[in-house]
């Protein structure tokens, strides 16, 4: 039997570091090593670690998110072409750039740039807000047609 005592830890891993200053710590490599560690009745931890930051390791969430995309019934909507066009065209009518009319509504650039090439996922609230900039609507029936002041009875 080995000299093993009670405050003695074998560490199960290749790439296990032992530390210094607390009990001794003996790292088991291979099978043979923990099988002999187990016969010996030491106090066996295996610690499964996930690297991030590295390219060629993905952990577990990384990969289960991937496969969690993968299965999606229907990808979320884009918005239409029409709304696009309509938006550019009121845009330019009121002679703004894209970064002016992303500064009224709150909004970067590039998500203007995203609404009018028509890759962005429509969000109301957003869309609320432009078509009172620009004075268009872009909801609904007749996009593209002069927003209407409030209704009347």
């Amino acid at each position: 039997m080995s000299n093993m005592g009670w405050d003695d830890v074998t560490v199960v891993g290749s790439k296990a570091r032992v530390g210094g200053g607390g009990p001794r710590a003996t790292v088991a490599r291979s099978q043979a090593e923990i099988n002999a560690a187990k016969r010996s009745g030491a106090v066996l931890s295996v610690e499964k670690k996930y690297t991030t930051g590295n390219k060629t390791a993905s952990s577990e969430g990384q990969r289960l998110t991937k496969i969690d995309r993968e299965n999606e019934v229907a990808p979320p909507a884009k918005i239409s072409m029409d709304v696009g066009r309509a938006l550019q065209k009121a845009r330019q009518d009121k002679n703004l750039t894209q970064k002016d009319l992303a500064t009224r509504v709150n909004e970067k650039p590039t998500v203007i740039n995203d609404y009018e090439a028509g890759r962005a996922v429509p969000n109301q609230q957003l869309l609320a807000k432009i078509e009172r900039v620009v004075g268009v609507k872009l909801r609904g029936k007749d996009i593209g047609a002069p927003l209407g002041g409030p209704k009347k009875k």
